[in-house]
């Protein structure tokens, strides 16, 4: 896994870690934001992937400095990794979904600090710069929640905007500048890598969906970072969300198991 810059200033930066290429688990990017020399990591991602993680965000930092972690939801493949984490830094700081908080201790993490995100979500200083985190509850998990950083215009998305993209993907959502149905053409090619079966599959309810998309398109937004694939920027951003609008969601109760 590598680091790729998302946004830079002189004291505030984002980060992707990316291109996971061993297939034996699902596809999972780790996020950083740093504002004035303090850290944060965010969904640190899972026990099997560590030492891939960790190698990269030496890059950024020495894992000491980062003060704390933003874990979305329950998944294996965003928190499991967490007792490695605290073992590295006992120190760190842990946001998680109060729903949450005793199924996430599973993973080992009986001693380490957590900070429980009520649902109706919190803010979080960062090196004196204000981190919002968002509810987007049943997006997928029922308890779930991103990250919406206004100075940088970035919006840590969480299993939204994911894609099952093949090894060796870029972090980008490709841009495609000379002409607009140019850009539409990547876009397009994007979802058709396993965008539209995640959605459809993981995530349950339209009404959640519809919740989220009303305020999220309120918001200023340069970069919509997911957890799997690539960032969405500039007008992908607009892309995405009126394509999620459309989508309908849920789609294992169209079978029937009987």
């Amino acid at each position: 896994m590598k680091a790729a810059p998302i946004y830079k200033t002189n004291d505030h930066r984002w980060w992707i870690i990316y291109d996971q290429e061993e297939q034996r688990v699902i596809d999972s990017n780790v996020y950083v934001v740093e504002s004035r020399g303090e850290f944060m990591i965010l969904d640190p991602g899972g026990f099997e992937i560590f030492p891939q993680v960790f190698a990269a965000v030496t890059e950024i930092a020495p894992p000491s400095s980062i003060r704390a972690a933003f874990v979305s939801h329950q998944d294996p493949d965003i928190a499991s990794s967490l007792p490695l984490w605290a073992a590295c830094n006992p120190a760190m700081q842990w946001y998680v979904p109060k729903l949450w908080d005793g199924f996430i201790r599973h993973y080992g993490a009986l001693d380490t600090p957590f900070v429980d995100i009520p649902d109706e979500g919190m803010d979080v200083i960062l090196g004196g710069r204000k981190l919002s985190l968002v509810p987007a509850h049943y997006l997928h998990a029922s308890a779930n929640f991103h990250v919406f950083d206004a100075a940088a215009k970035v919006y840590f998305s969480g299993d939204v905007g994911a894609a099952l993209l093949p090894p060796g993907h870029s972090a980008f959502v490709e841009r495609r500048k000379a002409n607009e149905a140019q850009e539409d053409k990547a876009f397009a090619e994007h979802i058709a890598h396993g965008a539209r079966y995640f959605h459809q599959r993981w995530m349950p309810s339209n009404r959640a969906k519809k919740d989220w998309i009303e305020r999220v398109r309120n918001l200023d937004i340069d970069f919509l970072c997911p957890q799997h694939g690539a960032i969405y920027a500039g007008a992908h951003v607009r892309r995405f969300l009126d394509w999620f609008d459309a989508l309908t969601v849920g789609s294992a109760l169209d079978h029937n198991y009987e």
